[in-house]
């Protein structure tokens, strides 16, 4: 539902993005893109040859194109059928939209403000702002307060024997506590 709607103008990438959906997800087949943009599947063999869009592939390396796709493809179609601009000036343009969306969303994400910043190494070597995931805070926190039992014998009579140090009972014959964490 949520392609059928950006391919009719009802919904963008944003706001798709921004209930849930990910927009990066490769699920649709050159079928169903095709079906979905309106577009035969050899001018998506050919965008794809051209880059115009870069569908991911599966292992035995057929395409599968996600939500982003859908909507670079439909505002192709739109831009070549309605507006009359060749190839290369769609590729720019598509190029420049998905820059401005980009920027549009770090405006919208530096506007909140109530995040903390983490810096990192790219691959190209730049530093590149990481944001930092509630969820994962939330596991380190989990970490530092779990405790997990070691498998052994409880039995009054080892704990006797381990206290009066019995020479033929071992450690690893008591539980023990160990707390995860640094």
């Amino acid at each position: 539902m949520c392609a059928t709607a950006l391919v009719m103008g009802r919904a963008d990438l944003d706001g798709a993005d921004d209930v849930g959906f990910d927009i990066e997800l490769p699920i649709f087949t050159v079928g169903q893109t095709a079906e979905l943009a309106n577009i035969h599947p050899q001018t998506l063999r050919q965008y794809d040859r051209l880059g115009l869009v870069r569908p991911q592939r599966t292992d035995g390396g057929a395409r599968r194109y996600c939500l982003r796709d859908i909507a670079r493809l439909t505002r192709a179609q739109r831009l070549s059928q309605d507006e009359g601009i060749n190839l290369s000036g769609i590729a720019r343009i598509l190029v420049l939209e998905e820059e401005n969306r980009q920027l549009r969303r770090e405006v919208k994400r530096m506007q909140t403000g109530d995040q903390e910043s983490v810096f990192a190494a790219g691959r190209d070597g730049n530093i590149v702002e990481v944001q930092r995931s509630n969820r994962a805070r939330l596991w380190r926190n989990a970490i530092h307060r779990e405790t997990r039992e070691l498998p052994g014998r409880d039995t009054a009579a080892d704990t006797a024997a381990g206290a009066t140090g019995d020479s033929n009972s071992t450690p690893a014959d008591f539980k023990s506590m160990v707390l995860w964490g640094w």
